[in-house]
C-alpha cells in the first residue's frame, strides 16, 4: 500500500507502530529520506496513507494516524541501519544477559550480519545479532 509511494518519492519507512495509549489507538509511521524529512514530507505521506487506509479499511478500531521523523534516537531495524550507525553512539538491549547485562550503551565500533561490537569505555562487547532485542541511536549528554 505504501511501498510504491515511498520509493517514488525517495522516502524510507523506518518503523511502524500500532499502539494503545489510554483509551486511544495510534498508528505511527516513522519516515525519513536522504538529507532528512520535513513537515511537508510528513504531510504528503499522511495524506496518501490516510486515503489508502480509508479505501482498504484494514484497521477496524478507531485510531489516530501520526507520521513523523524517527528523531535523533532513530531505531536500528534493518541491516543497512546498523551499517550506517557504525561509529555512532547506540543503545542496544538483548533477549538474554551477555556478560551479566541486557542493556548496552556505547560506540558501535563494527557490525556484520552476525555480530555487532560496542565499545563501552575501554571494553568491547560482542553481541550476536540474533540476540539483539532492540537497538537505536543514542544521544550523548
Amino acid at each position: 500500500m505504501l511501498k510504491d509511494f515511498v520509493e517514488q518519492n525517495g522516502f524510507e519507512i523506518v518503523d511502524i507502530e500500532y499502539v494503545k495509549e489510554g483509551s486511544n489507538w495510534f498508528l505511527r509511521v516513522y519516515a525519513d529520506k536522504e538529507g532528512g524529512i520535513d513537515i511537508d514530507d510528513c504531510g504528503r505521506i499522511s495524506e496518501y496513507l490516510s486515503v489508502q487506509l480509508d479505501e482498504k479499511d484494514p484497521i477496524t478500531d478507531a485510531y489516530f494516524l501520526e507520521v513523523s521523523s524517527p528523531g535523533a534516537e532513530r531505531p536500528l531495524k534493518k541491516t543497512q541501519d546498523f551499517y550506517k550507525a557504525v561509529n555512532s553512539h547506540v543503545f542496544v538491549t538483548s533477549y538474554e544477559p551477555i556478560g551479566g547485562s541486557k542493556e548496552f550503551e556505547g560506540l558501535l565500533q563494527s557490525y556484520d550480519e552476525e555480530v555487532l561490537v560496542i565499545e563501552i569505555g575501554k571494553k568491547k562487547i560482542s553481541i550476536p545479532v540474533a540476540k539483539v532485542a532492540s537497538a537505536r541511536l543514542a544521544i550523548v549528554f
